[in-house]
Formats: C-alpha cells, sequence, structure tokens
C-alpha cells in the first residue's frame, strides 16, 4: 500500500522561524544587537566626553587594576564554563550541564561581589554620579553609568541562568534554551572585555 507524500511544513506555521533557526534563539540575537548598539553609544560617549576635556584622571592611580584584571578573569572563566554547558546539553547530559551552569552563576555572583566592593571603595573616595575628588566631574558620571549599566545586565544573566539551571535539571529546558542562555551570557562578557579596555586601561 503506497502511502500518500507528506505535504512540506510552511514556515509560517510556527514549527521553525523563516530564518531556520528556534523563535527563542532568532529573538536573543535581535535583543543583543540592540544592546549592542546601546552599550555602543554608552563607550562612544565615553571617548567624546574624554576627547572634549581637558584634563582626565590617569586610572592607573584611581582603580585598583589587579582586582578589576581579576573580575575580567573570573568573567571569562565563566563564559569558558558556559561553554561546556550547551556542550554537556547538546550531548544530552542535563546534569552535567546544570553543574556547568551552577559554576557559571557562582562566577556571575563572584563578579558582582567583587564589583560592588570596588564601587564601595570609590564612592568611599568620594566620587558621586555628579562629582569626582580627582577633577572633572565626568570620569566619575562615565563610570558610575557605563559599570553600572554592564554589572545590572550581569545580574539579570545570574537571574537568568538560575532559572535556567534549575529546568535544565529538571529536564525541562531542551540545548536550545541553554545555547540562547549562553548567546547572553557570552555577549555580557564580550562587553566587559571593551569596557576594561576603554575605560580602565586606554
Amino acid at each position: 500500500m503506497e502511502t500518500a507524500p507528506q505535504a512540506p511544513v510552511s514556515r509560517w506555521e510556527g514549527a521553525t522561524s523563516f530564518f531556520q533557526v528556534p523563535w527563542g534563539k532568532l529573538m536573543m540575537w535581535l535583543f543583543l544587537l540592540s544592546d549592542t548598539l546601546t552599550f555602543a553609544g554608552l563607550v562612544a560617549g565615553y571617548g567624546f566626553l574624554r576627547a572634549a576635556s581637558e584634563t582626565w584622571p590617569a586610572q592607573g592611580e584611581i582603580f585598583n587594576l589587579g582586582l578589576v584584571g581579576f573580575m575580567t578573569f573570573v568573567l571569562i572563566c565563566s563564559s569558558a564554563t558556559m561553554a561546556a554547558a550547551v556542550g554537556a546539553a547538546r550531548r544530552g547530559d542535563p546534569l552535567k550541564a546544570g553543574r556547568l551552569l551552577g559554576l557559571t552563576v557562582a562566577g556571575g555572583l563572584l563578579f558582582l561581589g567583587m564589583q560592588g566592593y570596588e564601587w564601595t571603595h570609590f564612592i568611599l573616595e568620594g566620587a558621586r554620579l555628579g562629582t569626582n575628588p580627582w577633577g572633572v566631574p565626568l570620569f566619575s558620571t562615565t563610570f558610575f553609568v557605563i559599570t553600572g549599566f554592564h554589572g545590572f545586565h550581569v545580574l539579570a544573566g545570574v537571574v537568568y541562568l538560575t532559572t535556567v539551571t534549575y529546568r535544565t535539571l529538571q529536564g525541562r529546558f531542551g540545548a536550545d534554551g541553554v545555547e540562547s542562555a549562553g548567546l547572553y551570557w557570552h555577549f555580557v562578557d564580550l562587553v566587559w572585555v571593551f569596557i576594561f579596555t576603554f575605560l580602565y586601561l586606554v
């Protein structure tokens, strides 16, 4: 008995996106694109304000670059555990993926703790959003706005990944979902590398 040929699945029926990627991942890419423009605007504004200022404090004399360098190292390591978690999820090992996601969350929390310490030290030195004990007030303004905006993204990522970890360990979250979460976390890490370079080193 011959079976009737199956009709091709329409791209508009909701199973796949028009771009041949899951909708969740496509939406994440669009969100990251818009967020990239936001961070690019902040960094470009920082560059313009700094170029327009006659003086600018020497970062090496104000920031604890050893601490900030370690913060960067922690965030990069968390990106590595995130990539390993995506690999484990792809191999169908939710237990290992969940453990690696937990390590990634721990890295994010450690980063936030160190950033809180840095902010506290900075404030105790007299820095405020509109004042700066080392000269031009815009130095403190750009520091608090840019690192604060990025820190909010890290905090959101920690909450997001905690949810993903819980659902992955329960076997209720697929590899595509873990990969979408990984895209967000890698983006947050990559943005920090740019912030670390332009705000603390250059």
